[in-house]
């Protein structure tokens, strides 16, 4: 259930924030630091009353609009507008899908610690933006392919390599499409993806027959098998971490499943590198 008091206390809180001068209102002498409930119900668009009434939880809760307009108001970062939406109704906000920005360099570091696991950071829409050298090794050097060419589909599906490349690519084909319909959704992205799925049942017969079987797959621990051109046969050990406070993006890992395989990937990123 939803903690009105905490609600009131948390409106009360993050409005005694705001900097009166600097949104424009009068200074002068107020009892309070903060906008005054007034000022704040104008930012918001709301009255003035229902607003007072929110903060002493009268009236019922909010809508998601109105918490819309409220977040908006208060300036609120996308992890208090989280919060205010649990401490309101219980439930977190609706996905809104934002285009992924730039990978912190704090996270790059952590891909390329990885340095006997190729390892890769994808988008919602399975585009990968940040990689390690064992992962430009392995699969590819995403750093010599165009911006639209680094898609984990259009390389599964429109890359004729990709079929000798994995031992069992039906099956990783079906995975990945089920995982990336899931993902889509999740992150609000379904609008977003329609345009590269167009572009994949067009020139992919084999994908528009996996998409519109409707299938949803989660992601999961599983070992994958490649044929190499330098390594030959290897196979590794595929996972998937979530992003802190990013849910559009994901961390791919790939870990050798023998010492051996892991030595070589080792030692043929760093002669790449070279």
């Amino acid at each position: 259930m939803p903690a009105n008091g905490s609600l009131g206390a948390y409106l009360r809180e993050r409005r005694a924030r705001l900097d009166p001068a600097a949104l424009g209102y009068v200074g002068g002498r107020r009892r309070t630091p903060g906008l005054r409930r007034e000022e704040l119900a104008q930012r918001a668009g709301i009255s003035a009353t229902w607003y007072s009434w929110l903060e002493q939880g009268r009236g019922g809760p909010p809508s998601a609009h109105a918490l819309d307009r409220l977040a908006e108001a208060l300036m609120l970062t996308a992890v208090e507008r989280e919060h205010l939406y649990l401490l309101a109704l219980g439930r977190p906000p609706e996905v809104r899908y934002q285009p992924p920005g730039g990978v912190t360099p704090r996270l790059q570091y952590v891909l390329e610690a990885l340095d006997a696991c190729p390892a890769m950071i994808r988008t919602a829409t399975w585009d990968v933006v940040a990689w390690n050298r064992a992962a430009a090794a392995v699969f590819t050097d995403y750093g010599a392919r165009p911006s639209a060419e680094r898609n984990v589909l259009r390389q599964i599906f429109l890359d004729p390599g990709a079929r000798t490349f994995n031992f069992n690519w039906e099956g990783v084909a079906r995975f990945v499409v089920g995982v990336f319909r899931g993902d889509a959704a999740r992150a609000g992205a379904a609008a977003t993806v329609q345009p590269l799925v167009d572009e994949l049942c067009a020139k992919s017969p084999d994908f528009a027959t996996m998409w519109h079987e409707s299938t949803v797959k989660s992601t999961c621990e599983e070992v994958r098998r490649l044929r190499h051109p330098e390594l030959g046969e290897i196979a590794l050990e595929f996972s998937t971490f979530g992003v802190d406070g990013r849910t559009d993006l994901a961390m791919l890992i790939f870990t050798p499943v023998s010492v051996d395989d892991a030595a070589r990937i080792r030692a043929l990123a760093a002669a790449h590198a070279g």
